[in-house]
C-alpha cells in the first residue's frame, strides 16, 4: 500500500471541486428526505424519518454515481439512475397492505416514489427543483388530508366501543341504528367485565356520517356508554 500515492489521489480529488459539489447535493437530499420523513413519522407511518431520508440520500448518490462513473468509464450517463425507479417501485409495493377489508399504504408508497425523485433532482444539481417539490409534497401531506375530511371526500373506517348488558342486545341496537345508513359493523370484538359487556366494532363512512352515527349511538337508551376510538389510519 503506497500511502503517498493515496494521499496525492485524495488531494487531487478534493482540489477538483467534485467532492464539495457532491457533498452539498447529498446533504441537501438528506435534509429534504428527512423533512418529508418527519411528517410521516409524526403520523406514525411505517416509512418514517430514516426510511425517507435514506431513500432520498440513496437516490441522490446513485444519480451522482451514474454521471461520475459514466465519465470515467465512457458509459451511459443515465444507466444507473434509470434503475432507481423500478427499485423504488419494489419498495413501495412492499408498503401496500390489505387489512380490514381495505387497502392501506398507497400514500406511503407514492410518497416514497416522490422522495426518490427529490433525491434524483438533488443529485443532479437541480436544487431549486428539489426544494420546490419538497414544499409541494409537504403541502399535500399536511393540507389535502384535512380538506378531504372537511368536505367529506374521504371514507373513514372508525372504531367504536359500546357497553351494555349482553352482546345480543348491543348488536341488535347498533344494527338498528346502522340500518337506515346501509352500513354494517366490521371487525367485531367483545369482552365481559362481569358488570357489563364491551363491544368494539368498525364502521365505514365519511366524516359527516361518523359524527351523526356517534350522536345516535350516544342517544340510545340501550347502550350504557359509547366511545369513539378514532379512525383506523388507512391510506
Amino acid at each position: 500500500m503506497n500511502w503517498p500515492n493515496i494521499f496525492d489521489l485524495l488531494n487531487r480529488e478534493m482540489a477538483s471541486g467534485i467532492v464539495a459539489s457532491s457533498s452539498a447535493r447529498l446533504v441537501l437530499a438528506a435534509l429534504l428526505g428527512g423533512i418529508i420523513g418527519l411528517e410521516r413519522e409524526l403520523k406514525h407511518r411505517p416509512a418514517g424519518l430514516r426510511t425517507n431520508m435514506f431513500i432520498c440520500f440513496g437516490a441522490a448518490l446513485f444519480t451522482i454515481l451514474s454521471d461520475g462513473l459514466s465519465v470515467k468509464y465512457l458509459g451511459d450517463h443515465t444507466r444507473i439512475s434509470a434503475q432507481i425507479i423500478p427499485g423504488i417501485g419494489f419498495i413501495g409495493a412492499g408498503s401496500i397492505l390489505h387489512t380490514r377489508g381495505l387497502t392501506s399504504g398507497l400514500t406511503t408508497a407514492s410518497t416514497l416514489f416522490v422522495v426518490a425523485s427529490v433525491g434524483m433532482a438533488s443529485g443532479g444539481g437541480l436544487y431549486l427543483t428539489a426544494i420546490f417539490a419538497t414544499v409541494l409534497v409537504l403541502i399535500a401531506l399536511f393540507s389535502l388530508g384535512q380538506l378531504e375530511l372537511t368536505f367529506n371526500l374521504k371514507m373513514l373506517l372508525t372504531t367504536y366501543e359500546v357497553t351494555g348488558t349482553s352482546v345480543e342486545e348491543i348488536t341488535q341496537e347498533v344494527n338498528r341504528i346502522l340500518e337506515p345508513r346501509h352500513r354494517m359493523m366490521q371487525n367485531i370484538l367483545s369482552g365481559s367485565t362481569g358488570q357489563h359487556v364491551r363491544l368494539q366494532f368498525d364502521v365505514n363512512g365519511c366524516n359527516r356520517e361518523q359524527k351523526e352515527l356517534l350522536r345516535d349511538l350516544k342517544t340510545s337508551a340501550v347502550l350504557e356508554t359509547v366511545t369513539s376510538l378514532g379512525p383506523v389510519e388507512l391510506e
